[in-house]
């Protein structure tokens, strides 16, 4: 028997169709049908294992394409909302603005889950910083100021004095006026050295100015124009500035300063309240306080407006507080704070500056009594008489050593410079009245006195 026909058989070998060597064996019918099926298994097979390979990447690509779309629907879904918030803050902002009061925009937002979530925005309003109708209003009111006066260098080795005619330039703002004269604020120190004024109107026309009265402690002066001196296209175009209300400030609040900076004119510049009552002592040794703000104030600014966005003045720019020592800083004199002061300057006789050889002379040596000392030591601030010179004036009008000088003429004196500054409008053989005070019994009494200015002698 054959190894074949043993297998067959199964007498012999674990699997009757597996030759000895390991290959099967069938028979030809089997054979035969074998061959058919064998090209369809694989066939099957293949692309069994395609569909299953398909189905999966479909399975995958549907299941990335399923967050995708998720995540860019949440992502515009998003977008979609924040570009709705915001135009309807935009909006509400506007309307805001216009009012000029705090609004609310109210917005629904609905989630995924279906929940509804209320959200309030709230928008400040802040005043337009377009300040055109503001600078269009007040310009006819604001005044350049012009200021001659001699440099002295002093003297050279040859012992001969040097000095050299200069100008400088300042601000102003037309405050008031009467039958006669425009009344036009400014800082003293603008005009404390001056042989003479020239004040440019917004026309363009420039006419000549004198001092009415001066506050060196506060930097205050009041100068005048005489209505005669100028045209009527120019008094026609003149306007006086509307005064408002510095108290009512607050920090934060846009403000417009006014000035002739520089000297080239009057030119506009916007800033905010940076802060309020800030006390600042100035170069001439006076403490007071001020509204301190970013609006751009240069040389040439002093004595010029800082308006509220109402086009009021709220504030006398001054430029010798901190000049260019600092970056971003300017002060003003708070408006409110001095209005009594301005009325008295106002109401005082317009001066007329004397020449230098005629101005009048006291007759006394002095030591100036500052608001510290007068504090600390409980005086009167003013001018006290150190010594009167024998026969001079103050002697003659019954002055003595221990007195202290507050008062010209009906004009305040609180230093030397305000002394000095009245001074160059009386000649000598003018009679003025002098207010002062003097200590009885531990305490100070006011006085007042007649006397009869006497000439400088030629040495001082």
């Amino acid at each position: 028997m054959s190894e074949y026909e043993q297998n067959r058989d199964g007498s012999s070998g674990s699997n009757p169709y597996i030759y000895s060597n390991g290959s099967p064996y069938y028979s030809q019918n089997e054979a035969s049908n074998l061959q058919q099926q064998a090209p369809q298994k694989k066939h099957s097979s293949g692309t069994f294992r395609k569909l299953l390979i398909s189905t999966c990447m479909g399975l995958c690509f549907g299941l990335f394409a399923g967050i995708g779309y998720y995540a860019v629907d949440q992502a515009t879904g998003a977008l979609n909302t924040t570009l709705g918030r915001t135009e309807g803050a935009e909006e509400i902002a506007e309307e805001a603005v216009e009012s000029s009061e705090v609004a609310e925009a109210d917005h629904t937002l609905s989630t995924e889950s279906g929940t509804t979530l209320q959200t309030t925005q709230k928008i400040v309003a802040t005043a337009s910083t377009d300040v055109t109708e503001v600078a269009e209003a007040v310009m006819p009111s604001m005044v350049a100021v012009t200021e001659y006066y001699t440099y002295d260098y002093g003297y050279s080795m040859f012992g001969q004095k040097i000095s050299e005619d200069v100008s400088a330039a300042g601000s102003g703002i037309i405050i008031g006026e009467t039958d006669d004269e425009y009344l036009i604020v400014t800082n003293n120190h603008v005009v404390t050295d001056a042989e003479s004024l020239e004040v440019t109107f917004a026309d363009d026309s420039t006419v000549e100015a004198n001092i009415k009265g001066t506050d060196s402690s506060k930097d205050l002066a009041i100068i005048a124009v005489a209505k005669d001196e100028l045209s009527s296209a120019t008094k026609g175009k003149i306007a006086i500035a509307t005064i408002g209300d510095s108290s009512l400030l607050k920090l934060g609040e846009n403000v417009v300063a006014i000035g002739n900076a520089l000297g080239y004119g009057q030119s506009v510049t916007t800033g905010i309240v940076s802060a309020l009552n800030r006390e600042v002592t100035t170069e001439d040794g006076y403490t007071n306080t001020f509204i301190q703000t970013d609006a751009a104030i240069n040389p040439g600014n002093s004595g010029g407006a800082l308006l509220n966005m109402a086009g009021q003045v709220i504030g006398i720019n001054s430029n010798k507080i901190g000049g260019s020592s600092v970056e971003g800083m300017g002060y003003a004199i708070p408006i409110s704070d001095v209005l009594d002061i301005l009325d008295d300057l106002m109401s005082q006789d317009t001066l007329i500056r004397v020449a230098e050889d005629e101005i009048g002379y006291i007759g006394i040596s002095l030591q100036e009594i500052t608001a510290e000392m007068a504090q600390t030591f409980d005086m009167p601030q003013g001018i006290y008489i150190k010594e009167t010179v024998d026969g001079g004036a103050a002697d003659q009008a019954g002055l003595v050593r221990g007195d202290i000088i507050t008062g010209f003429n009906g004009r305040t004196i609180r230093s030397y410079d305000d002394l000095q500054g009245i001074l160059q409008y009386y000649a000598a053989g003018t009679t003025v009245t002098i207010t002062y005070q003097r200590q009885e019994s531990g305490t100070y009494v006011e006085y007042t006195t007649q006397l009869t200015l006497g000439r400088r002698p030629a040495q001082q």
